[in-house]
């Protein structure tokens, strides 16, 4: 998953640390231990970083904390979570599909900050009743205080943010259409990634002060995302209503199992067709198995006239194949999860449709966003 490391499961779920993530915890650990150095004198340098790395770890439980939120609200919605993974920037529950009501996408988007505002609550609570002191109570009140930041800095609504898909859970349900809510937070995002980057960078010429820095990141951060969702957004849109069948190839490479080698030969492959797999059907047009180029090297040339397509070929498990019917971007998902670039589309009786590929998808889209002639 793009260089990040997973370290083993949480209630099922797979975990991952992306490398960046060591980094912002030594900075972090750096930074707390040497406040509480300073602020309690007494503390050696050892237990102040004992304490900083402490600190710094309970920091980033309450992020995994709060991306669980998210995560088990999806899962009683009947979505699988296939991963959580911290980053620079915190952490990304990875959904395996969206929810089905704007409802639904509501109370997904909220359950993160949800669980920050109650940790917030519970450390405040902790640290009131037990009448906590010296450095248990600055650690107390850091991870209240970074809770409550986590919670409110996500609830800006602009996507990727939580607050930008609690605003696309709205507008969804004001409009109906789910992808004009993710366009909508998608601008609201890059407003806010704009000002974000504004205000590292004016202080930066005005002042010499690198003292936003951060705010640059987290800017181009949020113009990034906000923009790739806005395109993702409007390439789903496109692909609305359309299932499988629409992007299957013209003149997709069939043959019947009945077939000889040399006809096989002949007809498909001397014939100057560029392909070097076809599926195989039987007599009443079901998908019954795949035959490759390569296959005619294990029979001798002379056999080639005696031996059917059917008797070389390889089967094909329901597995590999699409219904007809199904929608186009599910189809999409499939090829992306299971790395393929080509599919074979079956209708529910099991007759072979042909075969749907990447490229085919792509012009398509193509030709669906190109403007019509007047």
């Amino acid at each position: 998953m793009n260089g990040t490391i997973r370290v083993g499961n949480l209630f099922g779920i797979p975990f991952y640390i992306h490398p960046s993530w060591f980094l912002v915890l030594g900075l972090v650990t750096w930074s707390y231990s040497s406040g509480l150095a300073a602020q309690f004198p007494q503390l050696s340098a050892g237990f102040a970083l004992l304490l900083g790395l402490m600190t710094a770890l309970m920091l980033f439980a309450s992020v995994v904390a709060h991306e669980l939120g998210h995560s088990f609200v999806a899962i009683r919605q009947g979505i699988d979570v296939k991963s959580i993974t911290l980053f620079i920037f915190g952490g990304l529950a990875s959904l395996e599909k969206e929810s089905k009501t704007p409802g639904e996408a509501f109370w997904v988007a909220i359950a993160g900050p949800l669980v920050s505002f109650l940790l917030c609550g519970i450390v405040t609570v902790i640290g009131i009743t037990t009448t906590a002191s010296g450095p248990l109570a600055a650690i107390l009140g850091v991870l209240a205080s970074v809770n409550l930041a986590l919670a409110l800095f996500n609830l800006i609504p602009g996507l990727p943010l939580d607050g930008g898909n609690i605003l696309k859970a709205i507008v969804w349900k004001v409009t109906g259409n789910p992808y004009k809510g993710v366009t909508f937070a998608s601008r609201v995002g890059q407003i806010f990634g704009w000002v974000a980057i504004l205000s590292g960078v004016l202080p930066l010429i005005l002042f010499g002060s690198a003292g936003n820095f951060w705010n640059l990141l987290v800017g181009f951060f949020l113009l990034q995302n906000a923009g790739n969702s806005a395109q993702f957004a409007r390439v789903q849109e496109k692909l609305t209503g359309l299932t499988a069948e629409d992007a299957v190839t013209h003149d997709s490479p069939i043959v019947s199992g009945n077939l000889s080698l040399r006809e096989f030969a002949d007809e498909r492959v001397i014939s100057g067709q560029n392909w070097h797999r076809f599926l195989v059907t039987d007599d009443d047009g079901q998908l019954v198995g795949a035959i490759a180029v390569d296959n005619l090297r294990n029979v001798p040339t002379a056999l080639w006239s005696e031996t059917q397509v059917k008797e070389v070929m390889r089967p094909i498990t329901e597995s590999t194949t699409v219904q007809s019917d199904q929608p186009l971007l599910e189809v999409i998902q499939l090829l992306e999860e299971q790395k393929l670039s080509v599919l074979p589309v079956i209708r529910e009786n099991g007759v072979l449709v042909g075969i749907l590929e990447k490229a085919a998808i792509i012009q398509l889209l193509q030709s669906r966003t190109q403007p019509n002639p007047a």
